[in-house]
């Protein structure tokens, strides 16, 4: 009926963040480490201040999403707004992927120019003297 234990199970040195704090930060903490769990190795622990600092970073793309969809002039917030708001975060992949091809393409460039140079080096070599 419940979970396997080895999932409910905290490794011991796990560290845990005081309830005093867990009431002043946004989201439930339990819920954002869990989130955090299923992309990272099982044998690895996180510790106490990247629990908090996960949580207050959701905070603050929660706040920006939410100032971004405020902008719009109506009084209903629908999803088309949502997804306006939430597009610079969903195209950091794209943007990176971009970047790589870029700069794989400038390397292309930065070859042929040293292909070129090396040609008209050898067709026209320097005359001393000139």
């Amino acid at each position: 009926m419940g979970e396997p234990e080895e999932e409910t199970a905290k490794p011991e040195n796990e560290e845990e963040v005081d309830a005093s704090l867990e009431q002043k930060l946004p989201f439930p903490t339990a819920a954002v480490v869990r989130e955090m769990k299923k992309h990272i190795a099982k044998d690895k622990m996180v510790r106490k201040e990247v629990k908090i600092a996960m949580n207050n970073f959701l905070a603050e793309i929660v706040k920006e999403a939410s100032a971004r969809m405020d902008q719009f002039p109506y009084s209903m917030v629908d999803y088309r707004m949502f997804e306006e708001a939430v597009r610079p975060y969903k195209q950091v992949k794209e943007i990176q992927a971009e970047k790589q091809r870029l700069m794989a393409h400038l390397d292309k460039i930065i070859e042929d120019c040293a292909s070129v140079k090396r040609d008209l080096e050898a067709k026209f070599p320097e005359q001393p003297g000139a």
